[in-house]
């Protein structure tokens, strides 16, 4: 019996439980899953930074009305340089991490994320 033909939808969902692991990044889990399809490491960073954007977005909008709030003055200014910094700061990142994956690859990010596992499990049993 041979294995059925997978598409790459089907391939890239097999990896999702991969994403429940502790210290492990939902980012790198889509990054590795998209190379393990035949993505390119440039290919596979802009799917994982794309797949993030509708929730993030969907995350300000749902905070929207708490800002709306009367209760909320004192809090609008610094919410809004905020945000702005976070943008910043993310389309910064985005743009040096897809310039870093023209030539290199995910395996410092992998190394950090295998690292973080034992960590953080220690941190937990401890505290």
């Amino acid at each position: 019996m041979s294995a059925p033909r997978l598409n790459r939808h089907d391939q890239l969902s097999y990896g999702s439980p991969g994403r429940f692991i502790p210290g492990i990044s939902r980012s790198g889990v889509t990054m590795g899953g998209s190379l393990l399809v035949g993505l390119s490491h440039k290919e596979a960073a802009r799917f994982a930074f794309l797949l993030a954007t509708p929730i993030i977005g969907a995350a300000a909008v749902l905070k929207l009305p708490d800002l709306a709030a009367s209760d909320a003055r004192g809090v609008r200014g610094p919410a809004l340089v905020g945000a702005l910094c976070s943008a910043a700061t993310a389309y910064l990142a985005i743009r040096f991490l897809m310039r870093f994956f023209e030539t290199r690859t995910l395996v410092p990010f992998a190394v950090y994320c295998l690292s973080a596992v034992p960590a953080c499990a220690s941190y937990f049993a401890i505290t």
